[in-house]
């Protein structure tokens, strides 16, 4: 059993959200074979109450504490070095020494990076350690996709984060023994703008938990009875996110309404921000937190991602589709999936092509069902958690061994 020296940038527990699903079940993986250190922030104070399941789960954990109102502030001195802003917020003298006290003391296989903005930390280690990094995404495309979105300063802004950030990540790739990103297509935008790391870079997709996320007869519907509800789930203070329910309930929403005036949106989220919250009205419910959302999910009447702005896999449409209910959603999402409108998959990028997607579902409950079945049957043959991350223990097997050590301790 070697070392492994895993950084993530938020707390992996609860999976309740993209990033944290998936960071959250790459520790699960690593720790079958390895004793993982893991050291990660807690930006959200309601986190405080997992520490201890987490800590159970991974005893070698190390937390530090980010307030993000004084990260930002902080990060602003990357205006005057020249950096991303990115690294600057996730820049703890904490989180270095831990680091540094982790490597001197334990003979390290590799290590993982959850994140380009926690390879800060790892790069000084490497190549004596060799450097996995899980880049999710294309963070730099995301922020320069951000700027058409936002007037200046922060179109300025968001500009300046893409091209600072892409040209760290081109250092980190190049420094990593393989890096992973979530998606083939996300693997070729990144080998596109660094093509110096084409043989180091591989798609390492998500999967989703089908035993959790799966249909309860049970289950209590907590939607008002005749109404049909239209759901999407989402952490709502992830701009996204924001964006999409925000075009759904301008755009979308009133057309639907003229054809099936029993239908309700409901946005099913933690940390709603102010822009969603004014979004509510007698036919749009803004939930916040709920404890469950597989009621949610199993009860709707149909479920939509309007995402725009969104990159690479979204877990909410694996665990919606895992559920037994068909999804609709714009091209970009779909085809990081892979599946078809057999396989409950329904297209839309326009207002009228959301419309008619919602209506093969809204008008035919049975064939509704039918989609659904279909849809938890893709996910069931083709995203096992445990088949994609497999991809990453040939990689570790590849590292430097550790010697074994006499204390657990």
């Amino acid at each position: 059993m070697g070392n492994i020296l895993y950084l993530v940038h938020r707390l992996p527990y609860p999976p309740n959200k993209g990033d944290k699903v998936r960071s959250y079940h790459l520790l699960r993986h690593l720790l079958q074979n390895h004793r993982v250190f893991l050291g990660t922030f807690i930006d959200d104070p309601d986190d405080e109450q997992h520490l201890p399941t987490l800590r159970a789960l991974c005893p070698d954990l190390h937390v530090e504490r980010l307030q993000p109102r004084h990260a930002k502030i902080r990060s602003l001195s990357g205006l005057l070095s020249g950096e991303a802003l990115t690294l600057g917020y996730y820049r703890n003298a904490g989180m270095q020494r831990w680091v540094d006290e982790v490597a001197a003391s334990h003979p390290l296989q590799a290590s993982v990076v959850f994140s380009s903005s926690m390879a800060q930390y790892a790069q000084p280690l490497a190549p004596q350690v060799p450097m996995l990094v899980d880049f999710v995404d294309v963070d730099s495309a995301k922020w320069t996709q951000y700027a058409p979105e936002h007037r200046w300063p922060m179109s300025w802004l968001y500009r300046r984060e893409g091209s600072r950030l892409l040209a760290y990540e081109r250092v980190v790739a190049s420094q990593a023994q393989r890096s992973f990103f979530v998606t083939p297509n996300e693997t070729a935008l990144f080998v596109s703008q660094a093509p110096e790391c084409a043989h180091s870079v591989q798609a390492l997709s998500n999967g989703v938990d089908a035993d959790f996320f799966s249909p309860d007869p049970r289950r209590a519907n907590p939607f008002v009875p005749h109404e049909q509800a239209v759901v999407f789930t989402g952490a709502m203070d992830y701009w996204p996110n924001i964006d999409g329910v925000s075009w759904f309930v301008a755009d979308i929403l009133p057309r639907l309404l003229v054809h099936w005036p029993r239908v309700r949106f409901y946005i099913v989220g933690r940390s709603p921000s102010p822009q969603v919250l004014a979004l509510a009205n007698e036919r749009v419910v803004v939930t916040g937190t709920v404890p469950d959302v597989r009621p949610y999910l199993q009860h709707a009447a149909a479920v939509v991602a309007p995402l725009r702005v969104a990159r690479g896999l979204q877990n909410k449409i694996l665990e919606a589709m895992a559920m037994e209910q068909a999804v609709v959603t714009v091209t970009t999402c779909a085809d990081a999936i892979g599946a078809t409108a057999a396989d409950g998959q329904l297209r839309a990028d326009t207002p009228d092509e959301f419309l008619d997607a919602l209506q093969q579902l809204l008008d035919a409950p049975e064939q509704a069902r039918a989609l659904g079945r279909a849809a938890r049957h893709f996910v069931l043959a083709g995203f096992s958690w445990q088949a994609h991350l497999s991809g990453i223990d040939a990689c570790l097997g590849a590292g430097v061994s550790a010697e074994p050590e006499a204390a657990h301790g």
